[in-house]
């Protein structure tokens, strides 16, 4: 008899074996896997793995209400503060046909039409600006801005000063 056509299992007790470990190696297989996937932390919603403060800040409302006093004295930001928040985002790219900041080429025109009129487009809107009046920042510190603005392009514009206090004037 050739031993390359015999069975594989040739006794009894290698087929029990046989049997046996066809039932216990899978079953083990999945409770290995069971643990592994049960043992990393859920990061996502529902999950434990965050700290309190990242809940807070996840179910934070949106819109805020912050109650300020009208007669409070004010200080009123620098042009290049209210240029960085407000203008920066067109006027350093260019965007929607913005003139860039220190580009005299563009800024001469629009200079030579003089202070009053380039605040009255700042405050008013113009083009692709929307109006800036009524906004964050008081007219005289989107003024400041416009004034940093415009002297970066070869104006030498003064910067507006703080209007004087309502009380002093009254007096």
């Amino acid at each position: 008899m050739s031993e390359e056509h015999s069975q594989f299992i040739k006794t009894p007790r290698q087929l029990i074996t046989v049997v046996v470990l066809s039932f216990v190696v899978p079953i083990l297989l999945i409770v290995l896997l069971v643990k592994f996937v049960g043992s990393t932390p859920r990061t996502g919603a529902g999950g434990t793995a965050m700290s309190t403060e990242a809940v807070e800040a996840r179910i934070a409302p949106v819109a805020k209400f912050e109650l300020k006093d009208a007669n409070a004295p004010k200080t009123l930001r620098a042009g290049a503060e209210v240029y960085k928040a407000q203008c920066s985002a067109c006027h350093d790219s260019g965007a929607a046909g913005a003139p860039k900041f220190g580009d005299a080429g563009a800024w001469g025109a629009r200079i030579s039409a003089g202070y009053e009129a380039l605040l009255k487009s700042v405050l008013g809107g113009k083009g692709a600006m929307p109006k800036q009046s009524g906004g964050e920042f008081d007219d005289i510190e989107i003024a400041r801005a416009m004034v940093h603005l415009t002297n970066a392009g070869g104006a030498k514009f003064e910067e507006p000063k703080a209007p004087a206090p309502a009380a002093a004037a009254s007096k």
